[in-house]
């Protein structure tokens, strides 16, 4: 009888061959060590930067304007998407501005951020909220576009509040997309968070890989790019988590968890 290995088992696996051929790489020439140096020297530079403060200052700082843009998107767009997806009359009237503001790129707005908020916390936040808002404001429209007409005619039936209607009928339903949105909001944010502090010099780690970029150890660079894919990676999970958490009541959640 065939056994297959457990996701965690051939992650682990494939992470452990793919820094086997990052070393690989430049030790035989292939490429020169100074454009990508071996993965034990980043791993070796990842360590030492690991134990200093300015290293955790960063993370803190890059996961500080994620997480508050995050917050402040969500917001916003879960209680907007609400009130115009329940008034059809004003969507009708909003439909137009929204297809027009929302395939505008973040990055776009870098010189905006610039000039309103200078490098500052500020501009990070204009382009991470600007961007995860329209990842979770659609995903709230689909959900409440998609409550069951048979639950919404029983609650009326039964004399439920407007508010009750949205509380035990509109809610549940739209909360698995809501969840979807925060869920890829979280990873656009994080992206746009970077890309600030890359490019407008706003503090965090995309500051600090400026900083390195223009000194003269690659290897610094390469430690810090890999530490904002492990940071993707857990905010990934952390996200997963805890949309399965919040949805063990649904029946896509409850069909992952094995017999």
């Amino acid at each position: 009888m065939r056994t297959e290995l457990p996701g965690p088992v051939r992650g682990a696996i494939g992470a452990v061959l793919a820094l086997a051929l990052w070393e690989i790489v430049p030790r035989t020439g292939l490429v020169r060590e100074a454009d990508l140096p071996p993965a034990s020297s980043v791993l070796r530079v990842l360590a030492r930067e690991a134990g200093t403060a300015a290293y955790w200052t960063a993370i803190g700082e890059t996961v500080y304007a994620w997480l508050l843009g995050l917050v402040i998107a969500s917001a916003a767009a879960i209680v907007l998407g609400f009130a115009l997806a329940l008034v059809p009359k004003v969507r009708a009237f909003t439909t137009s501005t929204v297809e027009f503001l929302r395939p505008i790129p973040s990055v776009a707005l870098i010189p905006l951020a610039v000039l309103v908020y200078g490098t500052g916390l500020g501009s990070s936040l204009l382009l991470v909220v600007y961007a995860a808002f329209w990842q979770i404001y659609v995903q709230v429209l689909a959900g409440v576009a998609d409550v069951d007409p048979v639950a919404d005619e029983t609650a009326r039936s039964f004399r439920f509040s407007r508010w009750g209607r949205i509380r035990h009928v509109v809610w549940p339903s739209a909360l698995p997309y809501v969840l979807t949105g925060v869920r890829l909001g979280a990873a656009v944010a994080l992206i746009l968070a970077v890309t600030a502090e890359l490019v407008i010099g706003a503090p965090g780690l995309g500051l600090a890989i400026g900083v390195a970029r223009s000194g003269t150890e690659p290897a610094l660079v390469y430690a810090l790019v890999l530490t904002t894919g492990v940071l993707g990676v857990l905010v990934n999970v952390g996200v997963r988590a805890g949309e399965r958490r919040l949805l063990t009541w649904h029946a896509s959640v409850r069909r992952e968890v094995p017999v």
